[in-house]
């Protein structure tokens, strides 16, 4: 084999090698374009002036030049997603914060009710020690004189302690009031379990 036929083969072999890389470098460049054309379209975000939509559709990306306008768009569009990473990931911060801001603020609320809950409770046994202390009191006066003080009381608040005593207790103090008070008491007695249902 000549020299002169070595050179033609060798140059055919170069033609092709640099065919063969065109081709990849244009598959590459096509999916790269397909490919971020669909994730633009999809998150539906802005891009800058270098936009892939703003390419020509005669756009040949086997070109350095038109290579370097997809690469930029791209770039464009990297950085645009990254902004909105940040800004999601700053927003679940503050998310998170409030939550357990509202958390702290349910468990103090929970605390306060339970100590409200404690305070009550000692303040109804203690009034209701206060009641059975005095009914007990009444309850050991002879009963002309505690009928007095019965005949002073507002006839609610006479039926309410008449109504912890004995019943022997309560019926020698009512006979001892006047027949107006008694009637009336004994009114506001029967009244209290009226409203109770039978059944």
């Amino acid at each position: 084999m000549t020299t002169t036929q070595k050179k033609p083969a060798k140059r055919q072999k170069k033609n092709t090698l640099a065919m063969i890389g065109t081709l990849l470098l244009l598959s590459a460049g096509l999916r790269i374009a397909t490919d971020a054309s669909a994730v633009i379209a999809s998150e539906g975000l802005e891009t800058s002036k270098h936009n892939l939509a703003e390419l020509s559709p005669n756009t040949d990306l086997a070109r350095p030049q038109d290579m370097e306008v997809v690469l930029e768009a791209l770039k464009d569009r990297e950085t645009q997603v990254s902004e909105r990473e940040e800004q999601m990931a700053l927003r679940e911060k503050e998310i998170e914060q409030a939550e357990r801001a509202i958390e702290a603020e349910l468990e103090k609320l929970e605390q306060a009710e339970e100590n409200l809950r404690r305070t009550i409770t000692l303040a109804s046994e203690a009034a209701e020690k206060d009641v059975a202390q005095l009914t007990s009191v009444y309850s050991d006066m002879k009963p002309k004189q505690a009928a007095a003080l019965f005949e002073q009381m507002d006839p609610g608040f006479a039926a309410g302690f008449l109504a912890r005593m004995p019943s022997d207790s309560a019926a020698r103090i009512m006979a001892g009031m006047s027949p107006e008070q008694a009637y009336i008491v004994s009114i506001e007695l029967a009244g209290r379990n009226a409203d109770i249902p039978m059944e």
